[in-house]
């Protein structure tokens, strides 16, 4: 049985654990694209008046070195020597990214502030491991929603491998559904969208360099949500920043993504409508859901593992007489429920808007379809009134229709949406895509990512999957995760993963540094070695967030359009009425294998 909280504290655990001539075009020459100055020599260092920090990393590990190398827009904010097993980031003052790493390999830590126009700035924070220990690797990592924040929980993993890691504050330090920094502010708007990540990697990149006194070697791209989305926009505008990302549940779709939001909200509000679902009803959707969907993929173990295969009647919850109870839904409810699985087309057009959301998300609906306040959830109204609209006052009630849709297709606040589906320069250059999104996503609908691989699919066609993989993990929410009760493995060591189960946790716990469980692994294993990635394990454990109870289970992942079913053997066991034992014959990897269209799968992606 999956467990529904409603909490707006959920709601940022969710995203964490879970955007004219003011706006600068993409493309156009910055003074992040000018050359750093050659960096002081080491007499110079040696005589500067700044004091020395006492260090475990490299000698220029210090202020003079990198005074001596920023551009005049840039200003060195912090820099520490953090010790082996130190810990570093700003604690509290980081509203979206409070929890600091820990457990820390020797680096040096560096904060800068850009000014990126004459009413905005940006920050990043740059983790450099020693350089004995570097691997002549770049990462940089994303943000979630619309949160405002360097994300040093999520740059350390990437130290672990010898990474010099980076990450934006996107220009504004606020939680991950606060967008009031945005109104009336169309260059911070501009920071949010991409300027900050972008402008952040190309310094970072040079910084790194300089520091290193050598040349990157690769550059890859970690991010989940609003981070999917960032990593999407820059291969599609600056094709030369990654030779690979890692990009989670993509809220890439912008302009329509933040309004459907806003309609889901709308087809269960006012609360005291006879159509309006509270949250304890999805609660008994869900398991309804679970009854009639988890056998469909031929095991019933409450992993909904092929939601498109289940036909599922709605009206076996239908309460008897129509009459409101705790254990069913009415008439009204029921439609309500058809509404927020279909997808959403343009009143006018016909065209869509929107995929709808999965069968099996239901654990997270409540955030997005108006459960906690009475109002459409913040990621849509707040888009609307201070993105779209800068009003703080509209009121959807009255003034929301798909026109919104078209005003944000026309306008696209901070130029956010990630739309471009021809990424033949990135992948000329032999750049590579992994793509994962959980099947139980209630919060960024599983159906976009399907939506953004078909699009691509039709500019490149089969050989789509030469240099971009998607993988649709069963049972998982948004980013990490599944419903309680359900335990379907997640882990592949995406972005917030290592960080939702320890700061001192990186990769994924009992398995770190492996390319068939960490994907980032995979990832640099396929651009650098030129091994296919066709195949990940998955991970959950026993103590839920806490590995130390062990692994609960483990499962094999596979990229589309292959399918991941149990071997024959086991099969055959469970049809001759054998003695089946769940740990050993059903919840290791060993027991699972990935199958595809040759091979009896299925191969067609289809979003209505």
């Amino acid at each position: 049985m999956t467990r529904i909280t409603a909490s707006l504290a959920g709601v940022v655990a969710a995203l964490l654990a879970i955007v004219i001539q003011s706006h600068a075009v993409p493309g156009t020459l910055g003074w992040w694209e000018r050359d750093i100055p050659p960096p002081a020599s080491s007499s110079a260092a040696a005589t500067s008046p700044a004091e020395p920090i006492p260090t475990t990393p490299p000698d220029n590990c210090n202020q003079a070195f990198f005074t001596s190398i920023l551009p005049s827009e840039a200003n060195l904010e912090n820099i520490a020597a953090v010790p082996d097993g130190g810990s570093h980031g700003e604690g509290k003052a980081n509203i979206a990214y409070p929890t600091d790493p820990t457990d820390l390999p020797a680096l040096c830590a560096v904060t800068v502030n850009v000014t990126s126009s004459p009413s905005s700035s940006y920050r990043f924070g740059l983790f450099l491991p020693m350089s004995t220990e570097w691997s002549g690797r770049f990462l940089a990592v994303g943000n979630g929603g619309f949160a405002g924040g360097i994300n040093w929980l999520d740059m350390a993993p990437g130290t672990h491998y010898g990474m010099a890691t980076v990450s934006s504050d996107l220009g504004h330090n606020g939680s991950v559904i606060d967008t009031s920094w945005a109104i009336n502010q169309p260059e911070k708007k501009t920071d949010w969208g991409w300027r900050a990540l972008h402008g952040t990697v190309t310094l970072g990149k040079k910084l790194t360099a300089a520091y290193y006194g050598s040349d990157i070697t690769y550059s890859y791209y970690s991010g989940c949500s609003t981070g999917g989305r960032q990593g999407l926009r820059e291969i599609q505008e600056f094709p030369d920043s990654f030779d690979g990302v890692l990009v989670g549940a993509p809220a890439w779709w912008t302009s329509h993504l933040n309004n459907y939001i806003t309609q889901l909200g709308m087809y269960n509000l006012p609360n005291t409508i006879d159509s309006y679902i509270p949250t304890p009803l999805l609660q008994v959707v869900a398991d309804e859901v679970v009854r009639q969907c988890d056998p469909t993929d031929g095991l019933q173990d409450g992993i909904i593992s092929r939601p498109d295969l289940c036909t599922f009647n709605s009206s076996l919850l239908l309460c008897p007489s129509n009459e409101p109870a705790p254990t069913c839904l009415t008439n009204p409810q029921l439609s309500t429920l058809a509404k927020v699985y279909s997808s959403h087309h343009h009143e006018t057009t016909g065209e869509l808007i929107y995929p709808g959301l999965t069968l099996g998300s239901e654990a997270q609906w409540w955030a997005i379809i108006g459960n906690t306040n009475g109002l459409p959830s913040p990621f849509g109204i707040g888009y609307q009134r201070n993105f779209l609209f800068d009003n703080a006052a509209w009121d959807y009630t009255t003034s929301y229709s798909d026109s919104v849709v078209d005003l944000a297709e026309r306008l696209d606040p901070g130029q956010a949406t990630a739309d471009h589906y021809d990424i033949s320069a990135y992948r000329s250059r032999g750049g590579k895509i992994i793509l994962y999104h959980g099947l139980a996503d209630g919060l960024v609908p599983t159906k976009g990512s399907e939506l953004y691989y078909q699009r691509t699919m039709q500019y490149f066609g089969d050989e789509t999957t030469e240099f971009f993989k998607m993988f649709l993990i069963p049972g998982m929410q948004h980013c990490w995760a599944s419903p309680a009760g359900v335990d379907a493995p997640w882990n592949i060591g995406g972005a917030f993963q290592a960080g939702v189960m320890g700061s001192g946790v990186w990769s994924v716990p009992g398995f770190e540094g492996s390319e068939e469980h960490d994907a980032l692994v995979a990832l640099r294993k396929w651009v650098e070695e030129g091994r296919e990635v066709r195949q990940l394990v998955a991970t959950s454990w026993r103590a839920g967030m806490n590995a130390s109870g062990g692994v609960r289970r483990q499962r094999k992942v596979c990229a589309w359009p292959g399918k991941s079913v149990l071997k024959e053997e086991v099969v055959q066991k469970m049809e001759d009425g054998g003695d089946v034992d769940v740990d050993v014959d059903v919840d290791r990897e060993e027991v699972w294998e990935c199958r595809w269209p040759e091979e009896g799968g299925e191969g067609e992606v289809e979003v209505d």
